[in-house]
């Protein structure tokens, strides 16, 4: 972050607030005009700041509101276990996020489902045959208190 100055910063909390935002608004908002804060925006792609720009979906409009974490215990955590595992997590289309840990388990998962009986189906199916599994514990989330869109810089 050493690179950043406070324009840059601004740029990044302007597109976390909304991707879509033309740049001749965003420029307005930073204080800049539009040729240095495109140059800016291209510099910060470029240096891998912005990865990308994406839409935040309502997943209850879209049926798949359920929420778990798991977390997973590998049998053997060597580099090509942890390989096999990562690339076959990448494959299911319900596993929304996978995080290696430094804890008493190898892995917190974060799926996503449209009810409890699907999820014990993912849970069941998928996520337990993937490769190395030895053990999983589901916590279910009650309430989404915080979230992307409000983990602004």
């Amino acid at each position: 972050m050493e690179n950043l100055d406070k324009l840059d910063m601004a740029i990044l909390r302007e597109l976390q607030k909304n991707a879509r935002i033309t740049v001749t608004e965003l420029a307005s908002r930073v204080g800049l005009s539009k040729t240095p804060c495109q140059i800016r925006m291209k510099r910060l792609e470029e240096q891998g700041y912005i990865l990308g720009y994406i839409a935040l979906i309502d997943q209850k409009k879209l049926g798949t509101k359920y929420v778990a974490f798991v977390q997973v215990s590998l049998s053997d955590t060597r580099t090509r276990a942890l390989q096999a595992f990562n690339e076959a997590v990448r494959l299911v289309p319900e596993i929304e996020q996978c995080h290696m840990t430094a804890a008493n388990f190898d892995y917190l998962l974060k799926v996503r489902t449209s009810d409890m009986d699907s999820y014990r189906a993912v849970l069941g199916e998928k996520i337990s045959s993937l490769p190395y599994v030895t053990q999983t514990s589901t916590f279910v989330v009650m309430e989404n208190v915080k979230d992307i869109e409000s983990a602004l810089l």
